[in-house]
């Protein structure tokens, strides 16, 4: 019997033990090391731009023109005038740091209480962040002084904020790494009851996350990455990875528990759990990759991060943990902690108790429950039918009480459009001709007060800085910057020979927003097709391949009804330290339809092949489904209790997008594994009956895939352990015990 590739690799694993684990941690340590020597490389601002403001940024660029990393400093007293004295001496100790220049005399707000200090930070743009620190300091002193006299300092500005956002995750993927992953460890102590067996899919999935930290890295160079995209490759990693890990280990102790010896055990959990992992993973990977199609180097990094972390995860899940059961043998037992191994002699039904009990009313009525949970679910989706997405701005990204958002609202009150003007950029053959200089001046005088003008003859480049009306954000600053593309520039540019686009924080979001509504619709197309491939190919049914689709999408609008009920109405915002934003982030509906979409096959197809299993040793449709289900209830609870509880860990972060991440994936997931896999796919599965396995005639050409049902039918308890040779096993005692056929 020709092993499946699974198989194959569990089993070369398992001879080849120290090749394999020696191999794993070499290559752990040299992707780091290398990785680590090479740096990370983050995307610039004219690499994010797309549309018009993408445009924009490239002509600055291509002139090797960089815009110095602008500071505002504001000044307020209770009283008319009365912060001269502060403002004096803050433009003092500014200059003193000898990190700014070009310090300008404060300027007055219209009632005479407010003053604004306009500064650079000396130096590229993109090391201003390292150069801010000094200033920050200084802002900070004069703040303390100023507490005691009635006067208030707040402060913005592009370097300041990034290094606020550049803390802020760092300090968040801390919190995240020290909380989720005692978490999962304690989730399976509980699970397992033994201090090994816990300890083996952390430790798993925590190589796998740095191995693929230095991988993506050295992938940095080429395309280069947000800051955020670490986060996201760690929330994948750590979730993914243990789920694997416990899907294969759970099936092997399970055929430990019903009387295998260790090497029948582990060829099963290798042919059967190995197989799913790696189906599951691959389809991970692929719908991952439709990010690529969207368009966005936001998706692109986060598509090659999950990937990276899936792949690795995979690969580890499926090489060097056969050899580490191998090499432990009955020692993955060892410190059992009392009252938490409870493992039956009747192995995985004894797991399944409780799923046998919740399924023997659904697959008696299936009629009835897959109504009702499909009514749940689409009551949980209906919010979403009135979603709105935005790319959320200071205040909301990181809670109105935040220091930044409050310094950023406090000068956009007193002196709107001054963090965030709109920036026309012009590029001409001859900057200084006559018709480009009166285009210039003209578009100069209608942008109003406050527009500046800066030529750069030798690149034939000028810039209008246009001040906008309200936050710089909200509806009455988007009218004006649509006014501003729409009919100003291009009036004043009417037959001139050059080239006008605006630019600007605002025109970046609202041109972001755009290219994403115009990638989701390739992107989802791509995934369902993979999907449904992906599914035709491994079970050899179109009713498999299509429920599939209709199940995901079912859990991915259940999702995003969640999300625009907690983010965008305020319904329990505060219940996880949030509060009502009022729209979602522009980014997040496709990111979490794309994760989820990958991430639910891991237990679809862990169940459907389980299932799969039982139907092709002989049962009837009804008894492989109670099979399957009841047999991988205990491994899909622990690996979504895993997913949801490190999901949750995101909810509580700082920033609103990884809160927002963290509430959609783990509700996604819990509902996923519980009132879709335990209620929705059973009962849907008895309905159609056989129809779930037929493949039309037309599709017999497609080749039968093993679910390693083959392997485990011919094993026999009583088969040799050659592979064991010398490894304790214990004294379990029952290897010569019958098989359970589970009929």
């Amino acid at each position: 019997m020709r092993r499946n590739l699974a198989a194959r690799l569990g089993v070369w694993s398992a001879h080849h033990r120290k090749t394999a684990i020696l191999g794993w941690l070499l290559f752990v340590v040299l992707a780091t090391v290398i990785g680590g020597a090479s740096g990370m490389v983050t995307a610039s601002e004219d690499e994010m731009g797309v549309g018009e403001s993408g445009r924009a940024e490239k002509i600055l660029k291509d002139a090797d023109i960089d815009e110095p990393a602008g500071e505002l400093v504001m000044v307020s007293a209770r009283t008319a005038d009365g912060w001269r004295d502060a403002a004096a001496d803050l433009s003092k100790a500014l200059t003193a740091t000898g990190e700014v220049r070009g310090v300008q005399a404060p300027l007055p707000s219209k009632d005479g209480k407010d003053a604004l200090l306009r500064f650079e930070i000396k130096g590229a743009s993109d090391k201003a962040v390292d150069r801010v620190q000094p200033v920050l300091d200084a802002v900070e002193r004069a703040k303390e002084d100023g507490a005691g006299h009635g006067v208030s300092v707040y402060q913005f500005g592009d370097a300041s904020s990034q290094k606020h956002l550049s803390d802020l995750l760092a300090d968040d993927l801390k919190k995240a790494e020290f909380t989720a992953v005692p978490l999962a460890l304690g989730i399976l102590l509980v699970a397992f009851g033994a201090v090994v067996a816990a300890l083996l899919p952390v430790g798993l999935a925590l190589t796998a996350c740095v191995g693929a930290f230095g991988l993506l890295s050295l992938a940095s160079h080429q395309l280069h990455l947000f800051e955020t995209t670490y986060s996201v490759m760690f929330l994948m990693g750590l979730a993914v990875g243990v789920d694997y890990c416990l899907f294969y280990l759970r099936r092997e102790r399970d055929e430990r528990a019903a009387g295998r010896d260790a090497e029948t055990a582990l060829r099963i959990a290798a042919a059967t759990s190995g197989r799913a992992v790696l189906v599951s993973g691959l389809t991970v990977m692929v719908a991952m990759a439709g990010m690529f199609l969207s368009g966005l180097l936001l998706f692109k990094g986060f598509a090659l991060a999950t990937i990276l972390v899936v792949c690795v995860a995979m690969l580890g899940s499926v090489t060097v943990l056969p050899a580490l059961l191998a090499g432990l043998g009955d020692r993955i037992d060892a410190g059992r902690i009392p009252f938490l191994n409870r493992r039956s002699k009747r192995g995985a039904h004894a797991g399944g108790a409780v799923a046998g009990r919740v399924l023997r009313p659904v697959l008696n009525h299936p009629k009835f429950f897959a109504v009702a949970a499909a009514v749940v679910l689409l009551a949980l989706a209906a919010p979403a039918l009135g979603m709105k997405t935005e790319q959320l701005g200071l205040e909301k990204q990181f809670g109105s009480d935040a220091p930044l958002s409050v310094s950023y609202k406090k000068i956009t009150e007193k002196f709107p459009g001054g963090p965030a003007p709109a920036r026309v950029v012009v590029k001409a053959d001859d900057i200084q001709a006559q018709p480009v200089r009166a285009a210039l001046g003209s578009l100069t005088k209608k942008a109003g007060d406050g527009a500046e003008l800066t030529v750069h003859k030798a690149a034939n480049v000028a810039e209008i800085a246009v001040p906008l009306p309200g936050d710089g954000t909200d509806a009455e600053a988007k009218k004006a910057l649509r006014a501003l593309r729409d009919d100003t520039v291009p009036a004043a540019f009417d037959g001139v020979d050059a080239h006008a686009y605006v630019g600007g924080d605002l025109a970046s979001s609202e041109d972001f927003s755009d290219q994403l509504s115009k990638g989701i619709v390739p992107v989802f197309a791509f995934i369902a097709a993979v999907t449904f491939l992906l599914m035709l190919f491994s079970f050899r049914s179109l009713v498999i391949a299509v429920t599939s689709i209709a199940l995901n999408l079912l859990s991915v609008g259940a999702a995003y009804g969640v999300m625009t009920a907690v983010f965008q109405h305020g319904w329990g915002a505060e219940l996880i330290g949030s509060e009502k934003v009022g729209a979602i982030e522009n980014w997040m509906p496709l990111f979490v339809l794309v994760v989820l979409f990958g991430l639910s096959m891991d237990y679809h197809v862990f169940v459907v092949s389980r299932i799969r299993e039982s139907r092709d040793r002989g049962m009837d449709n009804r008894s492989a489904i109670r099979e399957g289900i009841t047999r991988t209830a205990g491994a899909v609870t622990g690996a979504a209790v895993i997913m949801v509880a490190v999901f949750a860990v995101f909810g509580t972060l700082s920033m609103q997008d990884m809160q927002q991440m963290g509430v959609g994936l783990g509700v996604a997931v819990l509902l996923d594994a519980t009132l879709v896999r335990m209620i929705l796919l059973p009962s849907l599965m008895t309905l159609l009956g056989d129809r779930n396995w037929h493949t039309p005639r037309w599709l017999s050409w497609l080749p039968k895939v093993s679910h390693g049902e083959e392997e485990a039918a011919s094993s026999r308890a009583d088969e040799p352990s050659a592979l064991w040779a010398g490894v304790p096993h214990g004294g379990t005692g029952g290897h010569n015990a019958p098989v359970p056929t589970g009929r």
